[in-house]
């Protein structure tokens, strides 16, 4: 087989990470990240591996490489953030890292100290995000389905309002058995670009379960007992911020700790308009008109702008100048506002329209691939073969159609179409995959 050569290289890598469960737009500034990251010869290793988690005797397999010169090189990529490593059934599985979450917090979170290296890539990083190019392409069709959800802050919770265990914060401490916590992607690339405005601590970034074991394994992030994640949990509602969590009811890996200065998510809703870049939760905030003071605090707080204030006629005995107004397709329903809410005037209430959160992160995967037009290379995902190139062709041409898209993702045929997927999976010796 052979090499690539390398000025077109670097065009093969970023034309493989756009194919994985975001887009990345092919930009000048995009191909300076990956120059900047990979070598030549990490970057064709890339190009040339299995699209989904596979383990090193496959990868040989599919690159033509000997297991013992693979071995290595997995292992180098692997601490840089830009291939994954899980330990599955016994046996470690890899895959290239996609965008978010992968390259970009990976590389924010292992890069430590404030050496010229570390301000040019978050140069980089801040300039290919804030362009908007990245949220248009992930975003802009109407995707529901993010890597994000928000985790909803419960201590204003209306009467008879039944919360799953999955959006309770607490639950999701108490169910992990590992965590970690190490620096904040987002704020540490702002602080080293000089546009961190918030006082937020850096180390605000908590990973749980495999998630945790990959970022500790890599001297990502550090180890912590329950006890101190719960004092980071708690020190996150002390500030105000909200809880932003991997996108899966069933043990979720991440719990970010957001603000809206700094967070690459609430960047896409604050900056570029788009309330689809997170997954909203099941709430929503409802304001009790009688008990409002007009304090004007909820508006301040929000993080999204979702809370606007209305001039109100002063009636005879009131002091209140404005009431509050929530745009309920603009609220993430995190809850914030309610934290800060002085007369308790705010309270939330269950949301009326359907909000999907995937129940693993194999199903989050599937259905985030099928809306950004992917999926056919989750399902065929050895890049050179030709049968998978063919079959790649139809079924994704297939997939991309709107009615089939919009069929897919219906709460009518979602769990048959998932179901379906999965069998297919474990048919194919890929089972694995169906723990995460």
């Amino acid at each position: 087989m052979g090499h690539i050569v390398a000025k077109d290289i670097f065009g093969a890598l970023g034309e493989k990470i756009d194919s994985l469960t975001v887009h990345t737009p092919q930009t000048e500034t995009f191909r300076a990240v990956l120059r900047e990251l990979y070598s030549p010869e990490e970057a064709e290793l890339v190009v040339r591996m299995p699209f989904t988690l596979s383990t090193v005797d496959r990868i040989a397999r599919v690159t033509g490489r000997a297991p013992a010169e693979l071995e290595p090189q997995l292992a180098r990529l692997s601490d840089k953030g830009l291939v994954v490593d899980l330990n599955l059934g016994g046996t470690y599985h890899y895959m290239p890292a996609p965008f978010v979450i992968g390259i970009f917090e990976f590389t924010m979170m292992r890069l430590k100290g404030s050496d010229a290296e570390i301000g040019r890539i978050s140069r980089l990083f801040l300039e290919y995000m804030e362009s908007g190019e990245f949220y248009d392409s992930n975003f802009r069709d109407g995707q529901q389905v993010s890597v994000a959800r928000a985790v909803p802050h419960l201590e204003h919770l209306g009467d008879h309002v039944e919360i799953l265990d999955y959006e309770r914060i607490d639950h999701i401490v108490e169910e992990a058995e590992y965590f970690s916590l190490g620096v904040c992607s987002c704020r540490h690339k702002k602080h080293h670009a000089g546009e961190q405005v918030c006082k937020v601590p850096l180390e605000t970034c908590t990973s749980f379960g495999r998630g945790a074991e990959y970022l500790v394994r890599h001297g990502m992030a550090r180890q912590i007992s329950r006890e101190e994640m719960k004092d980071v949990v708690q020190r996150s509602k002390d500030l105000k911020l909200v809880f932003s969590a991997d996108n899966v009811q069933n043990q979720p890996s991440f719990v970010c700790h957001c603000c809206g200065c700094c967070c690459g998510i609430l960047e896409g809703i604050n900056r570029h308009g788009y309330p689809n870049a997170i997954v909203s939760s099941t709430l929503v905030p409802h304001v009790e008109v009688d008990d409002c003071n007009g304090c004007q605090k909820c508006a301040r707080v929000c993080h999204v702008s979702a809370i606007t204030l209305t001039p109100e006629p002063k009636a005879a005995g009131s002091k209140r100048m404005f009431m509050p107004a929530i745009d309920e397709q603009a609220c993430i329903g995190c809850g914030v506002c309610s934290l800060v809410c002085e007369p308790d005037a705010i309270e939330m209430r269950k949301r009326e329209r359907n909000v999907i959160h995937p129940e693993t992160t194999f199903e989050r995967v599937i259905l985030q691939c099928l809306e950004r037009g992917t999926l056919q290379n989750q399902l065929f995902d050895e890049p050179d073969r030709l049968s998978h190139k063919a079959m790649r062709g139809i079924v994704g041409g297939f997939l991309r159609l709107s009615p089939v898209k919009k069929a897919l993702m219906s709460d009518a045929l979602r769990s048959r179409f998932l179901a379906a997927i999965a069998s297919g999976a474990a048919k194919s010796g890929k089972g694995d995959v169906l723990r995460l």
